[in-house]
């Protein structure tokens, strides 16, 4: 069972000087024990931002607290990262994150009038999307991973394997503690980040909870239903790219937009795959000019 024997970071340590902390909470929703920040006023749209994989609550910080001007914005660290503990491998899965996230905005008594994730993060709101057709007006998917990758027959059990064993995790958080790991990680994204958010993704990738939690979302990710459905999703939907993102094409988030009924793409020439933390005004701008209907 995930999770059983791995301890997630500690709060009170990792978590003391964490980004948004004032508006962060701990929810039990179903079989996972939450960490969300919730902000924004109280009568405003709810947005609902997630994070990609491998990341946490501190990869939006920025757009969190400029949309929050705005909207009354939902960011939880999904199942298995950060400072989220999930008890099943269901909830790492594409269709078991989404109906958990539901299950928590259930708990937390929001429901989401918009959605904004990041590379995985927008793949999952698309697959919320299909499960709860009236869940969202609009979706902002920001260098959206949505294509299998080629050889998942080989990489998904690979990841399954790695996942299994406890001493993967342990091996990669004690490399990590160095820094030049991470370092090395951050620089494929071709994404320019200021010492704190490299400070952040070093503190989780120091706990080998969360790089289990990462490994076990690759091991069950499977994106082949949605890109079968695609065109049922009748939500009006922005692709956001950065052309110069190495990790996911922007070829994917446009082959996606053609199929779908209601879909556009607007292009950044530069920022990476974490456009989001390079350029965060930018987005939130975006954002803003998109889900306008009442701000």
């Amino acid at each position: 069972m995930f999770g059983s024997d791995r301890t997630r970071p500690d709060w009170a340590v990792a978590g003391r000087d964490w980004p948004n902390r004032e508006a962060s909470r701990f929810v039990r929703a179903g079989a996972v024990n939450w960490h969300v920040q919730v902000g924004g006023p109280e009568d405003a749209p709810v947005l609902l931002l997630l994070h990609g994989t491998g990341a946490a609550t501190h990869s939006v910080r920025e757009l969190f607290a400029l949309l929050a001007r705005d909207f009354r914005v939902v960011a939880p660290d999904l199942p298995g990262h950060g400072f989220t503990d999930a008890r099943t491998d269901s909830a790492l899965s594409l269709p078991g994150m989404a109906a958990a996230l539901g299950t928590l905005c259930e708990a937390l008594g929001v429901a989401p009038a918009f959605g904004i994730g990041h590379s995985a993060g927008a793949a999952v709101l698309l697959r919320m999307a299909l499960d709860r057709p009236a869940a969202f007006t609009r979706i902002v998917g920001i260098n959206a991973a949505l294509t299998p990758i080629d050889g998942s027959a080989i990489l998904s059990p690979l990841a399954k394997l790695l996942f299994l064993n406890p001493l993967v995790p342990k091996l990669f958080s004690k490399r990590a503690a160095s820094g030049e790991t991470v370092k090395s990680l951050l620089a494929r994204t071709k994404s320019t980040l200021d010492p704190d958010g490299i400070r952040y993704y070093r503190t989780l990738a120091q706990n080998p909870a969360h790089v289990a939690g990462a490994l076990g979302m690759m091991a069950n990710w499977d994106l082949h239903d949605l890109q079968k459905r695609l065109g049922d999703i009748a939500v009006p939907t922005t692709f956001v790219v950065a052309e110069d993102d190495p990790m996911v094409s922007p070829g994917d988030s446009a082959e996606a937009a053609a199929r779908m009924p209601d879909a556009e793409i607007l292009r950044f020439a530069t920022g990476g795959h974490l456009l989001h933390e390079v350029d965060a005004p930018a987005l939130a701008r975006l954002v803003a000019e998109r889900c306008a209907w009442q701000v």
